[in-house]
């Protein structure tokens, strides 16, 4: 099955830890030697970007990647202006935490026309490139898993993420691998070699059978189905040795405690990843 991951590339994806604020979350890292964190923008929000900033700053973390950004698709001209404008915010966010991945969620599409959403999409990226580039800000995009076409993305396999990103035709495109999305596609193997040295970002969990919520449903590695050590060599492979993400939305996750979690974090991040 191949080595264990680095522990050095070990980072928690904040939403792992959802009940905690940005200051627990990051004292519950550095006392448990964890060095790298994922951070989101409504618990950004809730603490304030500069002291948010400052707590990163002074524990010594590093900052793996900014959740998020996308949700490009609406029905007015308008409102596609506005969910620029958002990115844009979200972009110099990303900045000034020190990351330079802001992850997009790439959005539903606001009515049943799933093909002009996508155009959006892609038309959305496209319009953010040279400000991501100004700031020195990488746009990762994250193919959902299916059942998420219709409230969360319409972006959901590796391959079309690997179509917008080659589209795109710039560096500061790339995609995003989480096990939880795409562990079922049959090509899987395949789009992680296309999309070598344009990996940006991967992330673990676990498929837990049966799924307990549509959106709350991930398991902590080694609880589910997803041969994760597998596609963490296949993405090493492609030349991505960044860190990884630990990304576990799971509501009887979060009501325990943060220390709790995140020793077993550590534990089956070095048995299954």
């Amino acid at each position: 099955m191949g080595n264990s991951p680095l522990i050095e590339n070990l980072s928690l994806n904040q939403i792992t830890t959802n009940n905690l604020s940005v200051e627990e979350a990051v004292k519950a890292c550095v006392k448990n030697e964890v060095p790298w964190i994922s951070l989101w923008r409504h618990k950004i929000q809730e603490t304030g970007l500069q002291e948010s900033r400052k707590m990163i700053k002074e524990s010594g973390l590093k900052v793996s990647s900014l959740c998020r950004g996308g949700m490009f698709p609406a029905e007015t001209l308008i409102q596609r202006k506005k969910n620029i404008d958002d990115n844009k915010l979200a972009i110099e966010e990303a900045a000034e935490l020190g990351t330079d991945v802001l992850v997009l969620v790439c959005g539903p599409s606001p009515n049943k026309d799933i093909d002009t959403s996508r155009k959006w999409v892609e038309e959305g990226i496209e319009q953010l490139i040279p400000f991501a580039e100004s700031r020195g800000v990488k746009l990762g995009i994250e193919p959902l898993h299916p059942m998420y076409a219709a409230d969360r993305s319409v972006v959901v396999t590796l391959e079309q993420a690997n179509d917008l990103s080659e589209q795109l035709g710039s560096k500061q495109v790339g995609v995003i691998v989480d096990v939880f999305h795409v562990w079922w596609d049959p090509d899987l193997y395949n789009q992680i070699k296309r999309a070598e040295n344009n990996i940006l970002g991967f992330h673990v969990s676990d498929w837990i059978i049966p799924v307990p919520d549509m959106f709350k449903g991930r398991g902590m590695m080694g609880d589910g189905v997803i041969e994760i050590r597998r596609i963490r060599e296949a993405v090493e492979a492609s030349h991505y040795n960044g860190p990884i993400e630990v990304e576990i939305i799971n509501q009887s996750i979060w009501d325990r405690p943060g220390d709790e979690v995140l020793i077993e974090m550590k534990d089956r991040y070095l048995k299954h990843v």
